[in-house]
């Protein structure tokens, strides 16, 4: 749905998207990450049609963002970080007022218009005025905007900001729902987030596609060594004494509470230890809580990627 072969964006004395290439299927739901100044919404405005690349080719549902732009906006709902409304307008006027742009049939949108706000959250809001509302509330009218005309793709630039705990629960709902019916490509700073919606991930840095994947395979393929878990009930010292005597165990990191112990096992070489320490747990009559690998999250994989302590717009 959405192909990308070295783009390029250039501005005088910046470059803001350096020649990625990047692919996203039919029915993904994609989160694209990266620290401020990274090129995710640069990238955006290319895919929806906003911008021009320098160099390099996208096409979005088939079509060349370029030379097929009215066919992409059509097929594309995007909902922008700076999210444009008309605040003299009421809520549903809105609505109506931008699916009649983007030629929603006049027998199917009132049905339309009743679904988005139904969805959106925003069913009980339909009088109100649009600038009067929390900007939590804008941020679900510009989901609404962005979904009203049925698009094949939807683009989200940051679709949780502005948006309390309780919001961005049903935001993220919403999104998923999405995924059932559309592509979906969103960038967020909330990784956390992200890691529960998105099956999988772009990170961008400083213009550059540093990594994609899910985030299990992004995290996994950063771990320099194995490292693994193990949390078990004995005598802790006695255990981690057992522990420095399995063969291709590189550095343990113990931590205790009373009885109940947890050591983070470095691997040599990558070397699978775990059958060997639950053979000695065994041995040792010790309770074993928990042994596995011992995974990055995503936000610890940014953090390595791009230098940063949390992601930008």
């Amino acid at each position: 749905m959405i192909d990308v072969t070295d783009l390029t964006k250039t501005y005088p004395g910046v470059t803001a998207v350096d020649g990625i290439s990047f692919r996203v299927e039919k029915g993904e739901v994609v989160g694209f990450l990266g620290p401020n100044g990274a090129g995710k919404s640069t990238t955006m405005r290319i895919l929806t049609s906003f911008i021009a690349p320098t160099s390099g080719r996208a096409s979005v549902a088939g079509f060349d963002v370029v030379r097929k732009s009215m066919e992409v906006r059509r097929r594309v709902g995007y909902l922008p970080e700076s999210n444009p409304l008309y605040p003299e307008m009421r809520v549903e006027e809105y609505l109506r007022y931008r699916a009649k742009i983007k030629r929603v049939p006049a027998a199917d949108r009132q049905r339309r218009l009743d679904e988005v706000l139904d969805r959106c959250g925003l069913a009980d809001r339909r009088r109100s005025i649009v600038g009067q509302l929390s900007r939590g509330l804008r941020q679900r009218l510009g989901l609404a905007d962005a979904i009203v005309h049925h698009p094949e793709i939807i683009i989200l630039d940051e679709p949780t900001v502005g948006l309390d705990p309780a919001q961005v629960r049903h935001m993220r709902d919403v999104i998923r729902d999405l995924g059932r019916e559309c592509t979906v490509l969103l960038s967020s700073h909330i990784l956390s987030e992200v890691e529960k919606v998105c099956r999988r991930v772009l990170i961008l840095n400083r213009g550059k596609l540093v990594e994609q994947g899910t985030p299990e395979e992004i995290a996994n393929r950063l771990m320099r060594t194995g490292r693994v878990r193990l949390e078990a009930r004995g005598d802790g010292r006695a255990v981690k004494e057992a522990i420095e005597k399995i063969p291709n165990v590189g550095g343990i990191l113990w931590t205790a509470k009373g009885d109940l112990n947890q050591y983070i096992i470095e691997a040599k070489e990558g070397a699978d230890i775990r059958p060997d320490l639950f053979r000695a747990c065994v041995a040792g009559g010790w309770e074993v809580h928990e042994l596995a690998w011992e995974r990055l999250t995503l936000e610890e994989a940014f953090t390595l990627i791009t230098g940063e302590s949390g992601g930008g717009a």
